[in-house]
């Protein structure tokens, strides 16, 4: 959802936050807005409006106030439409604040505070910063104290008082803050890749802790008002990479990435050619007692859940559940002692993911989280912990953190495989030789580009397009689908190619893209008899088919071959394509491709 800084040191504050909300911009793009302490006379000033974040910095350069403390926000609505008055930050009296989260009862404490007559915007978040200034009597801790014990939902605070101007404040539930010394002060942000390439290590503010950025400190207090030791986590990766390099955009970037970070994720669990998960200290008594498998993730990541579903059925014959995390909780679930759950998340912060985990375990299951965020609300709230490796990720449509999420998917289902017996020795070795064929796969299909580029020129005209595979086929195509859906504007649906007799064939007509991906050699012949029936209804078929599967000769619009690898790691070229073909089509469209409309990244609110 909303992205969040906060800077104190030595440099301009506000080139600081205005980077740092420019890496931040794929939580929210609805507005933007900064506080900063004037140098000159210690007031706290305000810049804001509707808009990107290029937008604020129009604004401040027309307007500019200098300092070295302020705070800054780019905003995905949820209370209140996209306007410059509902932009962040808000004032209240003596309190300058952003807010990430929803406050479920702020109408009730506009009535219980009388605030009404006080408000100008329509957002919950101006609530907050009115109570918060209710509360405020000079001790910054007793009031953030009694205002967070009146809120309802979730929230990260991050405040300034007019009275202590060189001290940011923030508190937070659930929506995350994390927090980290530089050499030129310290700040504080929503993620990771906001803190900028100074910083080498990084603090996951505790819930319901109150965290002071000072110059050069940062001090955290619980609720009892007890000064606590932080701790501190190392950034394994280069901050640095969250910039697009030469890339005009970070969806291309970070596609070309995906080998590098395949090998990434893959090389602490193959150890001396053998399948390993000590690196990550799951046990293998968990994958071994386990009777059954739920996979609670959202978007993307449920996607990646149902590949390892198609695995964990045919390598494992073992029953294995993959749920919406948004409806885990509605639907009944039937969840035990017996049950091990895969929490996937990009993030590690997706509210409805965390949620579902938290049933879960209430239920006695064990969990296993598999994520890209060290120290993030899932991995705190899991058993164990797989990462990913797949680095910042700042484009909204993701790529590399879907393949690696699978990567490491294929090495925990491995791993099962040896502990329940399903795989011998043999078989093992078979498995990991086919996994560590991934990198070089999804490379030999992105030197290809520009062949896919051709494709998707093909599509820029339409308004529907639909997928078409069987069995492992079908679960990429609905990562597929929902990647051209989400940066094209197409509306695109994957069907299992067996259900087109059964009312889809109706929706084919003249010239209707179809994209058909043949993987899969045991269904084949079935796969291609179903292409024909919509190409002898005026279809135009793109077909992505392994190298070494027959097409028998047919006239197809275009064809695009894979690397051919076993069945079950055909997932990861032709993931590799099919992100390329979504890439290609928005960018041809004109489209802000890292940035669709209406979504972000993280979705942090219900």
């Amino acid at each position: 959802m909303c992205g969040i800084v906060g800077y104190t040191g030595k440099q301009s504050v506000a080139k600081q936050i205005l980077d740092a909300l420019e890496l931040l911009e794929y939580r929210g793009y609805d507005s933007a807005g900064m506080a900063i302490v004037d140098e000159i006379n210690g007031q706290v000033q305000i810049r804001k409006r509707a808009g990107r974040v290029a937008d604020l910095e129009k604004v401040w350069k027309a307007n500019p106030v200098n300092g070295i403390c302020g705070i800054g926000h780019t905003r995905w609505a949820t209370h209140g439409g996209v306007s410059d008055v509902n932009a962040h930050p808000h004032r209240a009296g003596r309190v300058t604040l952003v807010h990430n989260g929803i406050i479920e009862n702020y109408e009730e404490l506009k009535d219980h505070f009388g605030l009404a007559d006080e408000l100008i915007s329509d957002t919950d978040s101006e609530v907050v910063a009115a109570v918060l200034n209710r509360f405020y009597t000079g001790d910054p801790h007793e009031a953030l104290f009694q205002t967070v014990k009146c809120l309802k939902g979730t929230f990260a605070l991050v405040v300034i008082f007019d009275d202590i101007p060189d001290v940011i404040f923030a508190i937070r539930n659930v929506s995350p803050i994390v927090a980290a010394y530089r050499e030129d002060g310290t700040m504080l942000a929503s993620d990771v890749a906001a803190l900028g390439g100074q910083a080498t290590s990084y603090m996951v503010v505790p819930e319901y802790h109150v965290v002071e950025l000072h110059t050069d400190d940062i001090r955290v207090y619980n609720m009892k008002n007890e000064l606590c030791e932080a701790e501190f986590l190392d950034i394994d990766w280069d901050t640095t990479r969250a910039g697009k390099g030469n890339y005009p955009f970070y969806m291309e970037k970070e596609i070309m990435e995906q080998p590098e970070a395949i090998k990434a994720t893959l090389a602490p669990r193959y150890v001396d050619g053998r399948i390993s998960l000590e690196a990550d200290g799951v046990p293998d008594d968990v994958l071994k007692n386990c009777e059954r498998i739920c996979v609670v993730a959202c978007g993307t990541a449920m996607h990646a859940g149902l590949v390892a579903q198609s695995l964990v059925r045919s390598i494992l014959r073992m029953h294995m559940e993959v749920e919406y995390a948004s409806e885990f909780m509605y639907m009944d679930p039937v969840i035990d002692d017996k049950t091990l759950v895969l929490a996937i998340s990009q993030s590690g912060e997706t509210i409805d993911t965390l949620e579902a985990l938290k049933y879960a375990r209430s239920q006695g299951a064990k969990s296993i989280a598999v994520i890209n965020v060290k120290g993030s609300s899932i991995a705190r709230e899991s058993d164990y912990v797989m990462y990913t490796y797949a680095g910042p990720e700042i484009a909204v449509a993701s790529t590399n953190a879907y393949t690696t999420q699978i990567a490491a998917l294929f090495a925990l289902i491995g791993r099962m495989a040896v502990v329940r017996g399903a795989f011998n020795e043999e078989q093992e070795k078979s498995f990991v030789d086919a996994l560590m064929q991934a990198p070089d796969a999804i490379q030999k299909v992105l030197d290809r580009k520009e062949e896919m580029h051709h494709i998707a020129r093909g599509l820029l005209e339409a308004k529907d397009a639909f997928m078409l595979g069987r069995g492992l086929d079908y679960a990429i195509l609905l990562e597929g689908a929902l990647k051209l859906k989400e940066v094209s504007y197409i509306h695109t649906e994957a069907y299992a190619s067996g259900e087109l007799k059964h009312g889809t064939i109706a929706l084919i007509t003249e010239k209707t893209p179809v994209v058909a991906l043949v993987t899969q050699e045991r269904v084949r012949d079935k796969e291609l008899s179903n292409i024909r029936e919509v190409q002898s209804r005026g279809a135009s078929v793109v077909v992505l088919v392994k190298d070494s599967i027959d097409l028998a000769d047919a006239d197809y619009t275009h064809v695009f071959t894979l690397p051919a690898m076993d069945d079950v790691a055909m997932v990861f070229p032709a993931s590799a394509a099919l992100q390329l073909l979504a890439y290609y089509v928005s960018m041809d469209r004109g489209l802000d491709v890292d940035k669709p409309r209406n979504l972000a990244k993280v979705v942090t609110v219900e």
